[in-house]
């Protein structure tokens, strides 16, 4: 078999997943077949990526949030989620004032290298801002969109000045 390359490794007494950071993340050997780069196609969307995030346990997609070169680096370094804030203009860690981090379990990319898809274990049980679990908390309900969950946490709370 093999080695791993695999950012992720089953631990055989429980299955479950822990994090190995700077292993990447399939599980599978690449081929010259499978490996389009060693990287996304950070040129096609002028530096930045766009990433769906989604709960390792649930499924459920919790953001849409974007990353830079150096966000994603950061992401595959550390196994925490780093994103680019296009409103502030720099790189955040996911949760460095909540304490809600997201641990990285697994990371894809679409067939167009522009695209990501990261499945994270979610500290904190909150994903959004503004104490929701998914930043998709609001249905669209006879015309009008509705808040269709309970907040996890109050953001006033958390997010002290």
């Amino acid at each position: 078999m093999p080695p791993s390359v695999g950012g992720s490794a089953a631990n055989p007494d429980t299955g479950q997943h822990a994090w190995i950071p700077n292993r990447g993340f399939s599980a599978h050997q690449p081929t010259k077949e499978t490996a389009l780069t060693d990287k996304p196609d950070f040129a096609k969307g002028n530096g930045l990526l766009p990433v769906i995030v989604q709960d390792a346990a649930s499924r459920r997609v919790l953001m849409l949030a974007y990353m830079n070169e150096e966000a994603w680096a950061k992401t595959v370094e550390t196994g925490l989620a780093h994103y680019w804030s296009r409103s502030r203009k720099k790189i955040w860690l996911k949760g460095e004032t909540s304490g809600h981090v997201q641990r990285v379990r697994d990371m894809y990319v679409d067939c167009d290298a522009d695209t990501l898809l990261i499945v994270v274990e979610q500290a904190g049980g909150a994903a959004c801002h503004e104490g929701y679990a998914s930043c998709f908390f609001r249905r669209l309900q006879d015309g009008a969109f509705v808040v269709t969950e309970q907040r996890v946490f109050d953001p006033k709370e958390v997010y002290k000045a």
